[in-house]
């Protein structure tokens, strides 16, 4: 997948700026590679508010290949007072995922803990999580949206609703519940597609494997109060998650 600066603003006032952030724009930089990141954008579109004393506090970092509303506070005042939101899980936030299979269920929660990996087994990749006793807590609601076939086999449309905020927390609940996201190279196999990515190595099998060339994951809507009412920000169904659900070709890979 090729990275393009093209993210949407959806909203701003002087204390925030909401976006849509497309995949796969990495929201902070790696430290990895140079490449365009949305905070860079972010900064180069309010350079003049930052040079008057502003600054910039992104408090939905989606991942890279998570599509969808970012909320970015423009003060710390502004910052403080919505992170102490998402301390108290205030805040509603709701996501769209493409995952494998049929669930036997309509709606179910999952609260089971997690944790990084690689600190109760080994695992050759840093970031992935996965479901433990010893984990943190979280919380994440599913209701099936849509059921559907392709020559691939079958597949759900899933209303994800996460109450906490841990590293990939949906993606490791899909994946404990027998469902993992389509297109996800970490979860939902042993991570050799993401490994090979890292490496530049991306092989034909693992693109076929994956059908779709990034994560089917996107954050749908996002709603904070904010002066005694609700303010709500959402973005719609990406065009290639529709193509999917429709039965259509997903198109070529560009890696």
């Amino acid at each position: 997948m090729s990275t393009q600066l093209d993210f949407t603003v959806i909203d701003e006032t002087a204390e925030w700026i909401v976006v849509e952030k497309p995949a796969p724009l990495v929201v902070h930089p790696t430290g990895e590679k140079d490449e365009p990141t949305l905070l860079g954008g972010l900064q180069a579109l309010l350079a003049c508010e930052l040079a008057g004393g502003g600054t910039l506090s992104i408090l939905t970092r989606l991942d890279r290949e998570t599509s969808g509303v970012v909320l970015v506070a423009k003060t710390r005042p502004v910052a403080h007072a919505l992170s102490l939101q998402f301390e108290k899980r205030e805040v509603r936030k709701e996501y769209l995922a493409m995952v494998h299979g049929w669930p036997e269920w309509e709606q179910t929660v999952c609260n089971r803990p997690i944790l990084r990996t690689g600190e109760v087994q080994e695992c050759p990749i840093w970031v992935r999580q996965r479901v433990h006793p010893e984990g943190k807590p979280c919380t994440t609601g599913f209701r099936v949206e849509d059921r559907f076939q392709r020559p691939e086999g079958r597949f759900s449309s899933i209303r994800c609703f996460p109450e906490s905020g841990r590293m990939h927390q949906i993606r490791v609940h899909l994946e404990a519940l027998g469902h993992p996201i389509v297109g996800d190279k970490i979860y939902g196999g042993g991570g050799e597609a993401y490994l090979e990515q890292v490496r530049g190595e991306l092989s034909e099998d693992s693109v076929a494997r994956m059908i779709l060339p990034r994560q089917a994951l996107h954050c749908t809507e996002l709603s904070v109060r904010w002066a005694g009412e609700w303010r709500v920000w959402k973005s719609p169904r990406p065009s290639e998650f529709a193509r999917f659900s429709s039965g259509s070709p997903v198109g070529v890979w560009h890696g």
